[in-house]
């Protein structure tokens, strides 16, 4: 492994507060430490913690997480301003400044607000802060939440070209089977290339307090690797040790970045960006597609869901297999009136001069349904 330059490090619920609900101080001291040598090493280092929900429900006494929303909102609230300040009291040991930024899934799937995000992290490396970011739990509903915060941690990957994100976890990295219960389990050193085979050996391992899995590692590590980034998994017991792993040393489990990695457009067609709709195509146009083609009227069978111009969309066969996603140059309704239609007509009924549905260059091929749902 090369020399890392930008370090993405994701912490757990599990590795940031005890049983109990406490702090788990001599854990931030290590952290912070580690973070502390990288950076005076001239790496740049953004930290994605969660934990705000588990320290909330420490200091309102809770043992479990809360099922009302307004609750669980409740604790990251409390919990967030707790969080931060553990953050600065230790940062402040090592002189360090570190800044707070809250996210939702709406700040990766706009564009602008992408590359807003995207400048203040920039600009936050420039005068050598270390961000911290955190989903904004205390506002979040579903229908604007990544869900996880490893996942949340592999779509900042692309944003400033991270070189390696490296996930801390009260496991040391992935077996081929689980180790909580076979204790025959072997760790895999190194993945190169994430197949069925890989999800095969994941089974959910969860804490009280963590939202997490294995299963959501290896969704990170697809949205990672994709994107031409390293990944690896360690143990929160040897923290310190990523500097090591920054050298090359075989800690944990190392995900090999993709040596074809997406477009940055691609990528967040296909990671960022949810569906709001689907077009279902015929078999011609679904064999155009799979050939990089762009879609036109012709090939339309029906258009499902309310969209509109320049949102994304899947490209569905008449079996239900998704085969791209892509943006669409017109809304649903406007396309409704063309189905079936040559591109002369296209052009004519909707007094425009493109002729593609979805043009090639905005579309990218996807498998089945790895990618989400319709939102």
């Amino acid at each position: 492994m090369k020399k890392q330059k930008r370090i993405i490090i994701k912490v757990g619920s599990s590795s940031l507060v005890l049983e109990n609900g406490q702090l788990n101080n001599e854990f931030f001291s290590r952290l912070i430490k580690t973070i502390s040598f990288l950076m005076h090493e001239g790496n740049q280092v953004v930290l994605v913690t969660s934990g705000a929900i588990a320290v909330g429900m420490g200091k309102l006494g809770l043992t479990k997480k809360p099922k009302q929303m307004a609750l669980k909102q409740a604790c990251a609230a409390l919990g967030q301003a707790t969080l931060m300040n553990e953050y600065e009291k230790y940062t402040s040991l090592d002189d360090i400044l570190c800044a707070q930024i809250l996210v939702n899934h709406d700040d990766f799937e706009n564009r602008i607000r992408m590359v807003n995000l995207s400048n203040t992290l920039e600009s936050l490396f420039e005068n050598n802060i270390l961000p911290i970011i955190n989903e904004n739990d205390a506002l979040a509903v579903e229908e604007i939440k990544v869900g996880d915060n490893d996942t949340l941690a592999s779509l900042i990957v692309p944003m400033i070209n991270a070189d390696i994100l490296v996930l801390v976890s009260d496991i040391d990295g992935l077996y081929d089977k689980n180790p909580k219960i076979y204790k025959d389990a072997k760790k895999i050193d190194v993945v190169t290339s994430i197949d069925s085979s890989i999800d095969e050996m994941v089974g959910e391992i969860t804490s009280n307090v963590g939202t997490g899995g294995m299963a959501t590692k290896i969704k990170a590590a697809r949205i990672t690797t994709k994107a031409g980034c390293d990944m690896a998994i360690i143990s929160a017991n040897y923290v310190e040790k990523i500097k090591d792993l920054i050298e090359g040393e075989k800690i944990g489990t190392l995900f090999v970045g993709d040596s074809k990695a997406l477009h940055s457009k691609e990528h967040w067609m296909v990671f960022n960006a949810y569906a709001k709709g689907s077009i279902v195509v015929d078999n011609g146009a679904s064999s155009a597609i799979l050939k990089r083609k762009s879609l036109l009227a012709t090939g339309i069978v029906k258009v499902e869901g309310n969209f509109k111009e320049n949102n994304v969309i899947f490209i569905v066969d008449e079996y239900g297999k998704k085969l791209a996603k892509g943006i669409t140059n017109f809304s649903s309704e406007e396309i409704k009136q063309v189905i079936g239609k040559h591109s002369q007509d296209v052009k004519e009924i909707l007094k425009s001069t493109k002729d593609e549905i979805v043009h090639a260059s905005m579309m990218v091929l996807i498998e089945g349904d790895e990618y989400g749902t319709i939102k």
